[in-house]
């Protein structure tokens, strides 16, 4: 079983930038795929970005498109987001996951193990 851990939440005004890290850890990634969700209160669960470990074949949610890079280091294995124009709507619990299976569009059950999020807050 993989487990997550994710890092570089924090409290940023609108228009900035902000790099989040996920380090991966235990069963080979070398088929899976990596993904960040967020979540803000009172609402579900949403998709962000995703990333084949093996390939870098990424797709991302319209609302982060041209803003927001997911990225990752096979070496190191770490996963990356890189959130850039950052807006208030952007607040939420960022999680990262992984999984086995490439849905489209994606959906969080393609996902088996998530990290415990951290918190990213846009002020405007």
């Amino acid at each position: 079983q993989v487990q997550l851990v994710e890092s570089g939440g924090g409290l940023v005004q609108a228009g900035d930038s902000l790099r989040l890290s996920c380090a991966a850890s235990g069963r080979t990634l070398s088929n899976s795929v990596l993904g960040w969700f967020r979540q803000a209160p009172g609402k579900e669960r949403e998709f962000v970005a995703r990333i084949t470990w093996i390939g870098g074949i990424t797709y991302y949610e319209d609302s982060v498109k041209g803003r927001f890079t997911i990225s990752r280091d096979n070496a190191k294995n770490m996963l990356y987001l890189q959130m850039n124009s950052l807006k208030p709507e952007d607040t939420a619990v960022y999680y990262c996951a992984a999984g086995g299976r490439i849905g489209v569009p994606p959906k969080s059950t393609d996902f088996d193990t998530w990290g415990q999020g951290t918190q990213v807050t846009v002020s405007s």
